[in-house]
């Protein structure tokens, strides 16, 4: 059977009907290609996304229903095997993350803010998923790897309660990826418009390389 699959040169909209999604961070990306290559020679995926982020680590994520997205992983990891550096699969992702990973960043709508820092990209979508499943909120910004050293960010507004409990459930499932976490019940103002921007300090003065 032909795969459906889309290249990241071949961009498409992301199909939001699509069940499953998978990331596969690697360490190495020689090995990453390797893998990426591996996943869409091995089953019909909907889209494939692939890349480098900071600090020289590989990204290869992959959209499409349960079966195919699942034969896909199990041949990332096969072919990345000591270089895995994490891996994620979500065979019912929250249509917030994959909003959150096509569309970007979306307006603090509330006071209340919940952040979740976590060592590995995956980890991050990990946590944001749990966070939307888990209580009533938005998320505001799914921050992955580059200008963070590798690391991954997810950003919860609402209510403070229901923000508390998106935090709960997206700490519990980082475990040992998670970095730090915080609430902040009363975000100030100018704080707020500081963080609905790209979060990179140089930007604030139009550093062209920063």
């Amino acid at each position: 059977m032909e795969a459906r699959h889309q290249l990241e040169s071949d961009f498409v909209s992301p199909n939001l009907t699509d069940p499953a999604l998978a990331l596969l961070e690697f360490d190495s990306i020689a090995v990453g290609i390797e893998a990426g290559d591996a996943m869409i020679k091995q089953a019909p995926v909907t889209q494939i996304h692939a890349g480098t982020i900071q600090p020289g680590h590989y990204l290869v994520l992959v959209t499409g229903d349960v079966a195919s997205v699942e034969e896909a992983v199990k041949a990332g990891r096969e072919m990345g095997q000591d270089c895995l550096r994490d891996a994620l699969f979500l065979p019912n992702v929250h249509p917030g993350v994959v909003n959150a990973l096509y569309n970007g960043r979306h307006p603090i709508k509330s006071e209340a803010l919940g952040i979740v820092e976590t060592g590995t990209v995956a980890t991050a979508i990990r946590a944001a998923d749990a966070g939307l499943k888990g209580a009533e909120v938005t998320l505001a910004q799914l921050r992955l790897g580059d200008g963070l050293g590798g690391k991954g960010l997810a950003l919860f507004t609402g209510l403070v309660a229901d923000v508390e409990a998106a935090v709960e459930m997206g700490t519990a499932v980082a475990q040992d990826q998670l970095f730090r976490h915080a609430i902040i019940s009363q975000l100030d103002g100018e704080m707020k418009e500081n963080v609905e921007g790209d979060g990179r300090f140089g930007s604030r003065f139009n550093w062209e390389n920063f």
